[in-house]
């Protein structure tokens, strides 16, 4: 007969919510797991950019913050940027300038930043005289019309001048009798016409210079009216704002917030889709400088991987499944609300190695942590979740949620195929080394896929001190059909230690003669991409139209 409980917790896996602004703010503060330290990380007054993937909880932990802050009655201010603006893309029409755009995007979060700002002190007015703080607010709507974005252009015009004349000659006779009568008429029609002409010239490259009039004067007298207390603005979803745009919101950010000495301000966003930065001219720049403007000290795609601290990783998802059971409308209340994290495991699980298993499929991502255990109870329903359950979610998830995001690009899954067929298939290993200096764009695709993961940044070695490697490893779905099977990879790394036989490990040693064996050289997929694109253009010049014959 099925436990009771486990069917409970299977229907309160089914419903957790997958994205954090879903949820309210109580929920989330019961929700939120600290990863060492993380949060000390983010509660410091340093402007930071908070970099993660899609999942990772960017979103969870800063509005854990904002909550955090409000309790210690400071000032929080959350901003979802891919919700602003009140016609949905019009900062990606490419037909509207730059210029319009940029200026229209300052004006939407200044403006979301004071409707915020508004609710606090409306909601604080007994704390915060309105008197005061109104006017301000007002004074801040005013400045912020001010903001301009303006393009250095050259207009030219011109006129031409038009003349038509047009001339009529017409007679006539008439006999009467003896008599004649005659008739002579002429007509001058002139037509006078001029046209105005003109067109848009840019010289060289457009330049753009933000003006911001007096919005930094304004925050100031508010941040002046709030002291000692501190304003803490989060702009979260910083990777939904059009790459050429982001530069001139960075900019505003920098020259009228960042320089008050109470306000501290925290962007998430995704590395890779991030331009926080325009060079307009050596050793000047629109937008942050990393390190000198605001601090990247906090990547949460490098907090969370199983293969890094193993025990860790599984107390941190241990504690999130906890967390989150005990407070679902399900179960929050009950009698059951009071078992400890290892009895809901007992509960939940076959056995421990079935949890370890969906850890280990999540590859340190949240989100697919809890997509994997929601797929996983639908398919258990009243059993309890075994290990062929975890990997048949984890299959689908990688299926659906993964391998169709990249399949949309061609070069990325052609990419991903031929390290499928290095990494696990000639060597049998579940990891690679690139060299940290070496961008490639595809990898970055892949990367923010998540079907490529970060192990470790910076490896060096003894026998090359000057260069360095990142560590990656293949999703769990790239190769979970191999899994108990003679294919099924053997280890993280393959290496071949000096004098030793070729072998497998975890964590490769600290020399070149050690991980030589796990780099891979993408130069070596250039070549072989373009000899295929060469060969179908081969291909395809040498295909002749079938005749009527042929093709009936």
């Amino acid at each position: 007969m099925p436990d009771e409980n486990t069917k409970l917790f299977n229907r309160a896996l089914m419903r957790l919510s997958r994205r954090s602004e879903k949820v309210d703010p109580e929920r989330l503060v019961k929700t939120f797991v600290n990863v060492g330290p993380l949060f000390d990380l983010l509660s410091i007054v340093d402007h930071q950019i908070v970099f993660g993937r899609r999942g990772t909880g960017k979103t969870h932990a800063l509005q854990y913050l904002v909550e955090t802050v409000r309790a210690n009655n400071d000032i929080g201010s959350y901003s979802d940027l891919s919700s602003l603006g009140s016609s949905g893309g019009i900062y990606s029409d490419h037909e509207i300038p730059l210029a319009e755009r940029a200026t229209r995007l300052l004006v939407d979060a200044l403006l979301d930043i004071q409707e915020n700002l508004f609710e606090t002190f409306v909601d604080r007015a007994e704390e915060f005289d309105l008197s005061q703080t109104g006017p301000l607010l007002d004074a801040l709507i005013e400045a912020v019309t001010t903001v301009r974005v303006i393009g250095t252009v050259e207009q030219e015009s011109g006129e031409k001048a038009t003349l038509n004349k047009k001339t009529s000659i017409g007679g006539g006779a008439e006999v009467s009798g003896i008599s004649l009568k005659g008739s002579l008429s002429s007509s001058l029609a002139e037509d006078y016409s001029v046209e105005t002409t003109g067109r848009r010239k840019a010289i060289g490259v457009e330049k753009y210079v933000i003006h911001f009039g007096a919005v930094r004067r304004v925050l100031e007298q508010i941040a002046g009216i709030v002291f000692p207390r501190k304003i803490w603005i989060i702009l979260d979803e910083w990777s939904s704002v059009p790459l050429e745009l982001q530069p001139y919101l960075a900019d505003l950010l920098r020259r009228s917030i960042f320089p008050i000495r109470n306000i501290t301000v925290k962007i998430a966003a995704i590395e890779f889709r991030t331009r926080l930065q325009l060079q307009t001219s050596p050793g000047d720049y629109i937008g942050i400088e990393l390190g000198a403007d605001a601090s990247a000290d906090v990547n949460l795609d490098d907090f969370m991987v199983f293969d890094n601290d193993q025990d860790r990783t599984r107390a941190f998802f241990r504690e999130l499944f906890h967390k989150h059971l005990m407070a679902s409308d399900l179960i929050a209340g009950t009698p059951e609300a009071e078992c400890s994290p290892e009895q809901m495991i007992t509960t939940a699980f076959t056995q421990a190695t079935a949890f370890d298993e969906l850890v280990r499929a999540a590859e340190g991502v949240p989100r697919d942590a809890i997509h994997i255990a929601s797929l996983s109870a639908q398919y258990a329903q009243s059993d309890k979740i075994s290990v062929p359950y975890v990997r048949k979610a984890a299959k689908n998830w990688y299926q659906t949620g993964k391998e169709s995001a990249v399949q949309s690009r061609a070069k990325a899954m052609s990419l991903l195929h031929w390290i499928v067929d290095k990494v696990i298939g000639e060597r049998r290993a579940r990891a690679f080394m690139l060299k940290s200096n070496v961008r490639h764009p595809l990898i970055e695709d892949l990367f923010d896929a998540r079907v490529l993961h970060v192990l470790k940044r910076g490896v060096s070695t003894h026998d090359e001190p000057g260069t360095r490697y990142d560590a990656y490893k293949l999703d769990y779905g790239c190769y979970i059909d191999l899994v108990s099977t003679s294919r099924s990879p053997q280890g993280l790394f393959e290496v071949v230690p000096a004098g030793e036989e070729a072998g497998f490990v975890e964590v490769p040693k600290d020399d070149y003669r050690s991980i030589r064996r796990a780099i891979l050289d993408l130069a070596e997929f250039d070549r072989v991409d373009m000899n295929r694109e060469n060969l179908v253009k081969i291909d395809t010049g040498n295909k002749q139209i079938p005749t009527e014959h042929e093709a009936g």
